[in-house]
């Protein structure tokens, strides 16, 4: 692909240095549709980051894009804090009818802001105001938000620095193979809890991601998460679930702790619940816990009412067969299990390791500068990728769950021409 110098100048001289995906893809995107992106020259780009796990039924999806406009063209309303409105009533409604219901999962539905760090951070008010304490214990190389409250539960160092101030109240744990399997379990998290000289105080709850995004495509087993849920349960701690980047069937089933078999006391949800990247955020939390004072947690866009009506559409539209959607997701994962096995085969002394499930895949290498300069390469090449891990040292594929097997296929070839040409 030949790709001509785009006007990047006013970005460069306007916009904040904070600014970082655009640095990786240097070019002015103007439309997109599914699983293409194309730039202002023409050139198209295979999309495998779907806004960072928001748009998991593609770029303008069509269905939900004419549900968008029906209501617009209605004037139906757009901004309404936390008034009812239709729009809510029918949202509500169809996520208890088909996503509630049939799981058995007795939440409430708060709406927080609609961000992913606006539910987290709501979450572990909650759990402080229920349990009175202000403890909260989270895990290595978790990733949970970049304001204060969420910061302070998030282990990567280069993001912690940037709060400017102490993090506190919060403690880290090990992951699942944190210790490559040389302790059992909990034994560290418990030991500190019975001991009343370890110096932990005695936690309002856990949150913990099923499969750490951010961190490194890090997959919990279902057997640790069965434990951690147990543990919670017997120290009198809520367990908090952040579904934010791996729910709305990312992993397969519309909840990623649903293969465990757990119900957490509170679920964070957010990135692609509205279904086509608008902002929104649930916090789903179980009836007792519903102890908020009214107003005492509030926000001035927590109704994105044209949200709710995508969001209503992409439930009606993939969540109504029950496990169709699921069962699709599986299939394209093995697609692109398989494919890495064969770039790891091809590359064994570059790979470390490859890990995921559903449409989640990380493929690590020995080299921790390698997973840059392959994503630089896909770029140039059509596809986009973006890294993950501490040292951004894992190339992470998140390809939309509507991505045909072609394009799955595309994408892979990609990858490996993207790995072979910068050994």
């Amino acid at each position: 692909m030949t790709i001509t110098q785009p006007d990047l100048s006013v970005f460069e001289t306007l916009e904040s240095e904070v600014r970082s995906y655009c640095r990786g893809w240097p070019t002015v995107f103007d439309r997109a549709q599914g699983s293409r992106m194309y730039d202002e020259d023409g050139h198209e780009y295979l999309d495998f980051f779907a806004g960072a796990g928001s748009l998991n039924y593609g770029h303008n999806n069509p269905v939900l894009k004419r549900a968008l406009i029906d209501y617009l063209e209605r004037d139906g309303v757009t901004h309404g804090l936390d008034m009812s409105t239709g729009a809510k009533r029918s949202f509500l409604q169809t996520f208890q009818d088909l996503v509630l219901r049939p799981r058995d999962l007795p939440y409430k539905v708060m709406f927080p802001g609609p961000t992913g760090t606006n539910a987290v951070e709501s979450a572990l008010k909650l759990a402080r105001k229920v349990k009175g304490r202000e403890a909260i214990v989270s895990f290595t190389n978790a990733f949970h938000g970049m304001s204060l409250g969420s910061l302070a539960v998030t282990g990567n160092a280069f993001k912690r620095a940037g709060a400017g101030i102490p993090l506190v109240h919060g403690t880290p744990m090990p992951f699942d193979h944190y210790l490559d399997g040389r302790v059992p379990d909990f034994l560290w998290f418990e030991r500190l809890l019975e001991d009343q000289g370890s110096g932990l105080n005695q936690p309002a709850a856990v949150i913990v991601e099923t499969v750490q995004g951010e961190g490194g495509i890090n997959v919990a087993r279902a057997e640790w998460l069965r434990g951690l849920a147990d543990l919670c349960a017997r120290r009198d701690m809520l367990l908090i679930v952040d579904d934010i980047q791996m729910g709305c069937g990312r992993t397969g089933a519309f909840f990623s702790f649903e293969e465990a078999g757990i119900v957490p006391d509170i679920v964070t949800v957010s990135k692609s619940i509205s279904g086509y990247g608008l902002p929104m955020s649930l916090c789903l939390l179980k009836p007792e816990l519903d102890v908020w004072e009214p107003g005492e947690h509030n926000g001035t866009f927590r109704g994105n009412n044209p949200a709710f009506v995508t969001a209503t559409a992409a439930l009606e539209t993939y969540w109504a067969d029950g496990s169709a959607m699921e069962k699709q997701t599986r299939a394209r994962g093995e697609q692109v299990e398989q494919g890495l096995i064969s770039i790891t085969e091809e590359n064994l002394a570059d790979v470390k390791e490859y890990r995921g499930r559903g449409l989640v895949w990380g493929l690590e290498f020995h080299d921790k500068e390698r997973a840059g300069r392959v994503a630089r390469r896909a770029f140039d090449l059509g596809l986009l990728v973006e890294t993950s891990g501490p040292e951004s040292e894992v190339v992470k594929l998140l390809p939309a769950l509507t991505v045909t097997p072609d394009e799955l296929d595309e994408g892979l070839r990609t990858l490996a021409r993207a790995v072979r040409e910068t050994v």
